[in-house]
């Protein structure tokens, strides 16, 4: 088929996406590097400030899981338009917030609707865009990169200028806009049903070349999650091999979410930088998982990479950790991008979901597995690493945790680069699939 241009018909959908896109990762990446304003209008804990860093694996997971129930009970775009709201509402609150307990509220408001948002846009691309996939896989992948590091980069210098309020709250105009396509799509929708999508050129599943955009695509974007057979998914707890991928999924969230919710607090600390500095090292900590996410499903694809790959990322976060405890001030910068290289491992984690698995609906259920795990493991840590600088006053034993947690996964590592699926693990241990 000939693909149309991305505006013909469908500017609104081209121009929510991007929006909606870009609050996805605003939302994280906004908050931390204005801590220290915040807490000199009220107490911020450092619980507090854990159970923030907490709440967006755990919602990502209770969303993931829920989200497609609504679908298809109320469709996609009314529930798209929820899930925009509650960010909008979310990140607006989290500028009005008076204590501690408001602004967890808000922040837990605010991933309710990214938790969303993360499963349904892919869904709205291939509705909106059935002929353009790759091209908007390539416009949400970028859009989700500029957005992760650019809210460190600009959250100081704004509270300095105005107020820390108005740095949170800035973010939710841009997901506020963002309702003003999709309510218009929604109103037009109900008045005049879309069409069927055109048909769309027919996959060869020989051809390799459809294996490495699915692997692109599903390593630059968020994992879609829908119900997974019960039987499968109930296998799963069986296998090792299922349990290496959702502990490698489980790094490499702990080592994001730790690095939201702490990293500016204690490049301050240890660093010996300004609020300012110390955002926008995170803002560069975010940078280096761009070109992460672009090269490493070729690499794994192409060229069957993934314990190199693996290990690159576990020795990265390891000297990245050690150059943080032993030598901060020497070269902060250096430390903080080598250990943004392990964000190796998210793009890794998530090429393995689509090629462990021999069918879409193994597949699924191997998803829903590790993502449950997965998150559900990483939600602790940041709300574990306050508890521990807290009690100790100090980062060396936070960060002797963050790597002793990278240390932890290579075993993890090592089977997960095991060339077999989950299906040849079961026939090799129980008969038939």
């Amino acid at each position: 088929m000939t693909a149309r241009p991305l505006w013909q018909g469908r500017a609104l959908a081209l121009v929510g996406i991007v929006l909606v896109a870009f609050s996805l990762r605003s939302a994280v990446a906004s908050l931390s590097p204005v801590i220290d304003h915040i807490a000199e209008d009220f107490p911020v804990s450092p619980v507090a400030v854990g159970l923030i860093g907490a709440a967006p694996p755990v919602c990502f997971a209770i969303f993931g899981l829920l989200t497609p129930l609504f679908e298809r009970r109320f469709g996609l775009e009314r529930v798209a338009v929820t899930a925009i709201a509650l960010m909008a509402l979310g990140m607006l609150l989290r500028g009005l917030a008076f204590d501690s307990v408001g602004l967890l509220a808000a922040t837990a408001l605010v991933f309710a609707g990214v938790g969303s948002g993360n499963v349904l846009l892919p869904p709205l691309v291939k509705k909106y865009f059935p002929d353009r996939i790759g091209v908007m896989m390539t416009v949400y992948s970028t859009t989700l990169a500029v957005s992760t590091f650019l809210p460190p980069l600009v959250a100081v210098p704004v509270a300095d200028a105005l107020s820390w309020r108005v740095s949170l709250g800035m973010w939710g105009l841009f997901a506020a806009i963002a309702l003003v396509p999709w309510v218009t799509l929604l109103l037009r929708e109900r008045s005049n049903p879309m069409p069927a999508p055109a048909e769309t050129e027919e996959l060869d599943p020989t051809d390799g070349r459809h294996d490495l955009q699915d692997a692109v695509a599903v390593a630059t974007g968020p994992i879609s999650t829908a119900p997974a057979n019960p039987r499968y998914f109930a296998r799963l707890w069986r296998l090792p091999l299922a349990w290496a991928l959702a502990l490698v999924f489980a790094t490499s969230s702990t080592m994001a979410y730790v690095s939201f919710a702490w990293m500016p607090t204690m490049l301050v600390d240890i660093g010996d930088v300004t609020p300012a500095t110390a955002g926008f090292l995170l803002s560069l900590f975010a940078l280096i998982g761009l070109p992460c996410s672009m090269l490493v499903p070729i690499l794994v694809v192409r060229y069957q990479a993934t314990r190199p790959l693996f290990f690159v990322g576990v020795v990265a976060g390891l000297i990245g950790v050690l150059g943080l405890l032993f030598a901060p001030t020497a070269a902060l910068a250096l430390w903080v991008c080598v250990f943004g290289l392990s964000a190796i491992m998210f793009p890794l984690s998530l090429v393995l979901l689509s090629i462990r698995a021999r069918t879409p609906e193994s597949a699924v259920a191997l998803s829903g597995f590790v993502q449950s795990i997965g998150y559900a493991i990483a939600a602790v840590f940041p709300l574990l690493v306050g508890l521990l600088h807290e009690t100790t006053d100090g980062w060396q034993v936070p960060l002797i945790v963050v790597g002793a947690v990278l240390v932890a996964a290579i075993p993890a590592g090592i089977v997960a680069g095991r060339r077999r699926t989950i299906e040849d693990e079961w026939e090799r241990r129980y008969g038939r699939w």
